[in-house]
């Protein structure tokens, strides 16, 4: 046994599928079930149960032996990290998947990032939460950031979410709109209003629960779009209902167009934007100094907002 046969074992048992655990792990088909046969041989004992269409499913002593070779795996993951933290340096591939609220709060914190760690590569990639949950789920993205998954699917109890700042409610209106001149809005006051929403489903399911029993809502459009709600909002065509953080930008730019009010609602628990990684996997040194780095700027820009 060796670890390149670990790595194929857990890959099969998390996918299901010896195709797309073989793409997953950049080797052939038959290089993928080749390995898995010749250890199975090696072990005396069936490790998977293969049906037609290329899926697998593990047999009892299956499992018991890829939840080893998972130990194994995270145990070769934490001797590597405990190497760099003694030479000191950072490299690697960090891919990390956000919801477009926090997306331009991360220059900053990839700028300094990559002056202190240079031999980081980082990719961004702008998602909705299903699809991060999904990527992070399945080991595509080192980590998400998103709204706290709680309420989602036990199907996603496979993350660990770590809290990173907290957020508000608010409703964003044209500078001259008669709400404009309010400090705070609550849902009666937005019956009538026409509304432009990202295609978030945290924030329809609030839409839907808590201005919905105040009379029919306008929807003018959904969208993933930021730009085209920013238009929307800009021409005084509609307001738009948001976290709080989703409006904050490194200029001043966003003022000239759209004014942000606290929306009270009878929802007063906390609502938190964080990071999501793999509960299922040792979080990479590189991953865990960027929640750090990305933690720690976050406070700082809601502190001096």
């Amino acid at each position: 046994m060796n670890l390149e046969q670990c790595e194929n074992i857990v890959e099969v048992a998390k996918i299901g599928s010896l195709t797309k655990a073989a793409q997953n792990r950049h080797i052939t088909l038959s290089a993928m079930s080749q390995s898995i046969t010749m250890l199975e041989a090696e072990l005396g004992v069936t490790l998977f149960i293969r049906s037609r269409g290329q899926k697998a499913v593990p047999t009892a002593e299956g499992n018991a032996i890829i939840s080893k070779a998972n130990e194994v795996l995270m145990k070769v993951n934490e001797l590597k990290e405990e190497a760099q933290i003694y030479s000191d340096t950072l490299s690697g591939h960090l891919k990390i998947a956000t919801i477009p609220g926090p997306m331009h709060l991360m220059v900053k914190v990839i700028s300094s990032f990559k002056a202190d760690f240079p031999n980081v590569k980082i990719e961004i990639f702008e998602k909705g939460p299903k699809e991060i949950l999904d990527n992070v789920l399945q080991d595509e993205m080192d980590i998400g950031l998103m709204v706290s998954p709680e309420g989602m699917p036990d199907t996603y109890k496979g993350v660990k979410f770590e809290r990173l700042m907290e957020g508000k409610i608010v409703v964003g209106v044209h500078p001259y709109s008669p709400l404009a001149l309010n400090s705070i809005l609550t849902p009666d006051q937005l019956v009538g209003q026409t509304l432009v929403l990202y295609d978030d489903p945290y924030i329809k399911d609030y839409v839907e629960r808590y201005l919905s029993g105040y009379g029919p809502i306008n929807l003018l459009f959904v969208s993933n779009n930021t730009r085209a709600i920013e238009n929307a909002v800009a021409e005084g065509l509609a307001i738009t209902i948001g976290l709080d953080y989703s409006f904050l930008k490194i200029s001043e730019i966003t003022s000239a167009f759209m004014k942000t009010i606290e929306l009270r609602s009878p929802d007063t628990r906390a609502k938190y934007s964080g990071a999501i990684v793999s509960a299922s996997k040792q979080t990479s040194q590189t991953a865990r100094r960027f929640i750090n780095r990305l933690k720690h700027e976050f406070d700082e820009m809601i502190r001096r907002s």
